[in-house]
């Protein structure tokens, strides 16, 4: 293995835990999967100060999951409504044994294409849309961000993570502004809200 590789495999944690509400501290594996990339704990945790702590009746879509990190996070504290959408068979295998643990009644786990899930969501229907591609592949960020924009309630959020900024210039296209923005490494966050809510 190149000393590369073996950088890369180190920097990436055999588990991390939900950081608050109901299941906080509960630790949730990483497998060793390509492009798997897992939210870090200081971003998720400045993400729910962000939109707050109490998700109280929130509908969610967790469009590229992953560990599923950021839509446990979201139904940890509150959300009514979280579908974890992952492509890959494996995780998504993970996905659901971990939501049977929980015995998390308001999680769904659904094998498939996160842009085709948004695509699918009723207009306006969504308070929070979670896009965390992997970052090798950036032709996902356009599709997923448009598909988004047109399932986000009115005061809505999109939580946008990318290998760089995107600015409102960006985001105009889209009908989207950028609300938060947080660089931690090589990791952009952002909260994206509609440029003309109302």
């Amino acid at each position: 293995m190149p000393p590369a590789r073996l950088r890369a495999a180190a920097d990436t944690p055999r588990e991390i835990r939900i950081i608050g509400g109901q299941w906080r501290r509960t630790r949730l594996p990483v497998p060793d999967r390509p492009g798997l990339r897992p939210t870090p704990d200081r971003v998720r945790e400045t993400l729910f100060n962000w939109l707050g702590q109490d998700l109280t009746g929130w509908r969610c879509v967790d469009a590229f999951a992953g560990t599923g990190a950021l839509g446990l996070e979201a139904a940890s504290r509150g959300a009514a409504e979280v579908l974890l959408v992952e492509q890959d068979a494996a995780l998504a295998a993970q996905l659901r044994q971990t939501v049977q643990h929980l015995q998390a009644t308001g999680v769904q786990v659904q094998r498939g294409d996160g842009v085709a899930a948004l695509r699918r969501s009723a207009l306006r229907s969504l308070h929070l849309v979670l896009i965390d591609p992997p970052f090798g592949q950036a032709d996902l960020f356009a599709p997923a961000l448009q598909a988004a924009a047109r399932a986000i309630a009115e005061n809505g959020f999109i939580y946008l993570e990318a290998p760089q900024a995107w600015s409102d210039e960006a985001l105009a296209a889209y009908g989207l502004r950028v609300h938060r923005h947080l660089k931690a490494g090589a990791v952009h966050a952002h909260v994206l809200m509609s440029a003309t809510p109302g």
